[in-house]
């Protein structure tokens, strides 16, 4: 295996630990309006990410240096092309991080009425935007034969695409309620087992249309392999959050984004942008990586920096680990 499909690889790695942890986080914050009830319920849910998305949102960072670094032509095409969407998901994910970080500074009620608007917003438009990102990068997109992008914004709402973004929106959500139900107690950890067993036969539905169209269109055996086993494992996270075993639950709803993320890229390669104009323009791991010195010092470092990383995450999330309640809400908040 060349050093540039082990990057490819990898890069497809950090966009599961991304999607993995970022899914909850997004989906704590749309809960935020669909399941509290009052102030003290939407501090209880923020609380149960409070100690930890930021950290989350490092996998992005790390995700886009590393695609900047192993492959500068799918980098170049890729924000230029997908600039708009892009800086939006970028505007919210500043915005959220405000929100969180300021909801509680004053206590009037409309100040922290607006930051929790902000919350909700900000998390429910990248959750939607990054399906329909990923389904334009799978499905091909305008890139002519300088690898650059010559479409235009409204190209990337196409139904496949935004069948994608439907997906990950719901996907995260149910992966919230999930979390949810396995980081609090009493009343609130009831409804959000309740509004998860009704998140996820949607999810499945969109999921599985959304999966089968891609493995008819770009799929081979690897795929197909993924695709079942992302399956396999929604139908067991909804069967699991039934059982009131959310810790079941959250692990198999975690594979499945794991395992549909592997399927896109499974289908991707060895493309890493296709062409929709021309098969021959297609940007692929040979022609948009980097060299192979490059990929080379990137390997050693990223060998000894991410353990370091994994271990310092785990035990955030270690030591975090305790479910909270409104009782544990003070009642200055």
């Amino acid at each position: 295996m060349e050093l540039h499909d082990v990057w490819f690889v990898l890069i497809a790695v950090l966009w599961i630990g991304y999607f993995f942890l970022e899914g909850f986080d997004f989906g704590i914050g749309v809960l935020t309006k669909l399941l509290a009830r009052d102030r003290k319920e939407r501090r209880v849910l923020i609380n149960t990410i409070g100690p930890v998305w930021d950290g989350n949102e490092v996998w992005l960072l790390t995700a886009g240096g590393a695609t900047f670094a192993a492959f500068p032509e799918w980098y170049a095409t890729l924000f230029s092309g997908f600039y708009l969407p892009l800086l939006i998901i970028l505007g919210c994910l500043i915005v959220r991080g405000v929100a969180f970080e300021y909801r509680a500074k004053r206590s009037e009620d409309r100040w922290q009425t607006n930051w929790e608007h902000a919350i909700f917003w900000t998390s429910l438009i990248p959750a939607l935007l990054w399906g329909v990102a990923f389904g334009n990068i799978v499905r091909g997109v305008k890139i002519d034969a300088d690898m650059e992008y010559v479409g235009t914004f409204w190209d990337l709402l196409n139904p496949y695409a935004l069948l994608g973004g439907l997906v990950t929106l719901c996907l995260f959500t149910f992966h919230g309620a999930v979390f949810a139900g396995l980081k609090t107690v009493g009343d609130i950890r009831e409804r959000a087992r309740k509004l998860a067993l009704k998140l996820g036969p949607v999810t499945a539905v969109l999921a599985l249309a959304f999966l089968i169209w891609t493995q008819i269109d770009t799929g081979d055996n690897g795929s197909l392999l993924a695709m079942i086993i992302a399956a396999v494992a929604l139908v067991g996270a909804i069967a699991a959050v039934a059982a009131g075993r959310e810790g079941w639950s959250f692990a198999l709803s975690g594979v499945t984004i794991a395992a549909a993320v592997a399927m896109l890229f499974l289908a991707l390669f060895p493309n890493v942008m296709p062409s929709s104009l021309n098969d021959a323009w297609s940007l692929t791991v040979t022609n948009a990586s980097s060299t192979p010195y490059t990929l080379k010092i990137m390997t050693w470092c990223a060998g000894i920096a991410t353990p370091l990383v994994l271990l310092y995450q785990g035990w955030t999330y270690w030591v975090f680990r305790k479910r909270i309640g409104t009782q544990h809400i003070a009642e200055a908040h």
